[in-house]
């Protein structure tokens, strides 16, 4: 009976030990289970485990035992990454000298005048003529590297960061020097955040190609090995904190208010210093300039080149549109508005025209200029015969641009507005970029076609984007912008040879399909052919041969021949668009000019007495066969400003204007030419030319003179920054 009994129960106790104990949560079968089981506890593999376990504690140790790098190496490494950032910025500022003749040049004018001779002066100076801007730099760029690394609280990631910066920072000011005598400039990061940042290796020369390839190894082992050492350290922070428990001990809160405290004590310096370097009398401009800081806020590469880079970034990163002028109120606008709208009455009675009856093509030639007027620069072929001939029979001259090299937004807003660079604060370097995205009133001329039932429309055989065209013409009131990109899609665009850019035929087919959309339209046009690199693009090349030029270097000289044979590409396409517009029974007027000298004129750079000779390029206005203005000569033609062109289109075509055209047409009778510092004048003033293109200083200009250039700042500051006091009294519009 107990047998019997018991062996039932213990079948079942086996069966229940047999059986799994829980299938759901153990989906293998039993033979699976007890194989893995079997494996797991096998001799070898438990002294595998136990291998494993001793392993990662062994590492677990060494990792906390891993050494603190001290403070004092910090700082050494802290001091020679500075010093090098510095040093290595300031290199970027200089190029290797040519000479025409090197033996008659001694062994230690070489020396001094070659890039490590000029990076020595800069650094020496400081013992040799007791100007600290090295250190002066020295000290700004350290207060960034603490920054960073106050806030990031790792030492070596915020090194890397810097180190990379500064590289980055180092080669763009080099490659920018060496295209266009100008410094990188905050500017310049706007057109980065504005979408362009594919674009930049597209302006970046072939010669340039391994200073960039050479700069990427040297980043990519230089974070390579900060991230290493960030590993090494023992030192999770700079400066130990807590955000989780913020009030553990007494020894963490100290820590926690200190790095507080001096994260926030050095933006604010940071902060201050750079908001007030650019504004005179400030406590950070006085201290600079104790430190032997020199500003030429008229010649942002001057600046660098004097001061560092560092400095005249910073002295650019706030800027000021304009101060207020004297007299600024909302009578005196509203007396300005009544009297030119007087004027303009009186000017209008004479003439027969609506500009807006037609169309207006305001077109801006990329680079493009006469050669032959650079001293030292000539060539036995005329590059450009046919717009000579077209300059002599019609309004034309030569336009003061505020640019060398570069700086066609300016140029292009200036035509657009009638506002001139020159009233604007030398801080503000591109409008485009840093005033108009930020308008509430953008009144542009375009604007007085759609006002009279007309249109307006852009083509810019490029990125939309560049300079922010894309958002500034939709504020200007463009209907339509055509460019290489987007949605509006300029067709058929191709470069010659193996230049870059689209040619100017492909540009100007784009504008002929358009042109007959609309019986009354301004065209603004902004063309890519001729910009730089000038790289020997061009088969059969004849400007070499008819190269005459005199004391320039062969590098030189390849951009020279290379440019002059795109001069001529434009002067026959040119030709050829004129002759279409002249088939067109509809007038038709065109404003043609050339927005900068091309930055290859390195020897005539040089002399400071060829400074107005560089700035100024050549323009024409013309109008087609059906136009009644076919061949009209304004009678003040000569030399202007882009500011001016469409009160000169507006006496050549013989039509009636707004208050805002009679003051500019006033304005330039007493002032031809006007362009900001660095357009000829070699000071850090506004440059003047009366009609004989020479310089006039604003102290000798004449009494009228001195009060419309008033006038003139005090509506410009209304249109840009101002309370907009013009805006409803009919200022800029036809009566």
């Amino acid at each position: 009976m107990t047998q019997e009994t018991t062996q039932p129960q213990t079948a079942s106790s086996q069966q229940a030990s047999a059986s799994p104990t829980d299938d759901a949560t153990l989906p293998l079968d039993a033979t699976l289970r007890a194989t893995i089981v079997r494996v797991w506890n096998h001799p070898h593999a438990r002294r595998i485990r136990g291998t494993l376990l001793v392993a990662a504690r062994a590492i677990r140790e060494l990792w906390r035992m891993r050494m603190r790098f001290s403070y004092a190496c910090y700082f050494i490494v802290f001091t020679v990454v500075t010093a090098a950032s510095v040093t290595g910025l300031q290199w970027g500022m200089y190029t290797e000298p040519q000479y025409d003749d090197p033996d008659s040049v001694d062994a230690t004018t070489r020396i001094q005048q070659s890039v490590a001779g000029q990076v020595t002066r800069f650094v020496s100076q400081m013992w040799l003529e007791q100007r600290y801007v090295w250190l002066l730099n020295f000290l700004i760029l350290g207060l960034i590297y603490l920054l960073l690394t106050l806030l990031i609280n790792r030492f070596w990631i915020a090194t890397a960061a810097f180190g990379a910066t500064m590289v980055v920072f180092a080669v763009a000011n080099a490659i920018k020097v060496k295209l266009r005598n100008e410094p990188v400039i905050p500017a310049d990061m706007s057109f980065i955040s504005g979408g362009n940042s594919g674009d930049i290796m597209s302006f970046v020369p072939s010669d340039s190609l391994p200073l960039v390839h050479g700069a990427v190894g040297l980043l990519a082992w230089f974070v390579a090995g900060c991230v290493a050492l960030q590993l090494l350290d023992g030192r999770n922070g700079f400066i130990p904190f807590s955000w989780r428990h913020p009030f553990r001990d007494p020894k963490t809160v100290a820590c926690n208010c200190m790095r507080v405290f001096t994260l926030m004590l050095t933006a604010t310096l940071f902060v201050s210093f750079t908001w007030n370097l650019g504004v005179s009398g400030s406590g950070a401009q006085q201290w600079s300039r104790r430190m032997g800081d020199a500003p030429q806020l008229w010649n942002a590469y001057g600046d660098a080149k004097n001061n560092g880079p560092a400095i005249n970034f910073l002295r650019l990163a706030h800027t000021k549109a304009m101060d207020k002028p004297e007299g600024y109120n909302k009578d005196a606008m509203e007396q300005l508005a009544a009297k030119y709208a007087k004027q303009a009455s009186q000017i209008n009675r004479s003439r027969a025209n609506q500009m807006t009856d037609g169309t207006v093509i305001l077109l801006l030639s990329e680079s493009f200029s006469d050669p032959n007027r650079v001293p030292g620069v000539s060539f036995s072929e005329d590059p450009m015969p046919y717009i000579r001939s077209v300059k002599a029979g019609t309004t034309s001259g030569l336009m003061l641009s505020p640019g060398y090299g570069g700086g066609t937004a300016n140029i292009e807003y200036q035509a657009l507005t009638g506002l001139s660079m020159a009233n604007y604060d030398s801080s503000l370097s591109v409008a485009y970029q840093q005033l108009v995205p930020g308008q509430q009133w953008s009144p542009s001329f375009n604007q007085l076609w759609s006002e009279t039932g007309g249109s307006s429309i852009a083509f810019h055989s490029f990125d939309r984007n560049m300079y922010f065209r894309d958002v500034n013409y939709r504020k200007f009131g463009f209907s339509t912008f055509w460019a290489k990109d987007g949605k509006n899609a300029m067709s058929g665009l191709h470069p010659i040879d193996s230049a870059w850019y689209s040619s100017d035929e492909a540009t100007y087919a784009n504008v002929l399909e358009h042109v007959n959309d609309a019986d009354r339209q301004f065209i603004q046009v902004v063309t890519m052919q001729n910009h730089m690199p000038y790289n020997d693009w061009y088969r059969d090349n004849q400007f070499k041969d008819a190269d005459t030029s005199e004391n320039v270097s062969d590098a030189e000289r390849t951009s020279i021949d290379t440019y002059a044979k795109g001069v001529n590409y434009t002067d026959q396409y040119t030709r050829e668009f004129l002759a279409q517009l002249d088939r067109i029974d509809r007038p038709i007027t065109v404003i043609y000019y050339g927005d900068h000298l091309p930055g290859i004129y390195a020897t005539a750079a040089s002399d400071p007495a060829n400074s107005v000779t560089l700035h100024e390029t050549d323009y024409f206005i013309w109008s087609n066969a059906a136009s009644a203005s076919r061949g009209a000569v304004q009678s003040a033609s000569g030399y202007t400003s882009s500011n001016y062109f469409m009160a000169q289109a507006a006496e050549h075509m013989n039509a009636k204007v707004t208050p805002y055209l009679a003051f500019l047409t006033a304005m330039r009778e007493a002032i031809p030419a006007i362009g900001p510092a660095g357009s000829g004048s070699g000071t850090d003033k506004p440059t003047y030319l009366d009609a004989s293109g020479k310089v006039v200083a604003e102290e000798d200009l004449p009494a009228k003179a001195k009060r419309m250039l008033a006038e003139y700042r005090l509506i410009q500051y209304d249109m840009s920054v101002g309370k907009h006091y013009l805006k409803d009294t009919g200022f800029v519009e036809f009566g």
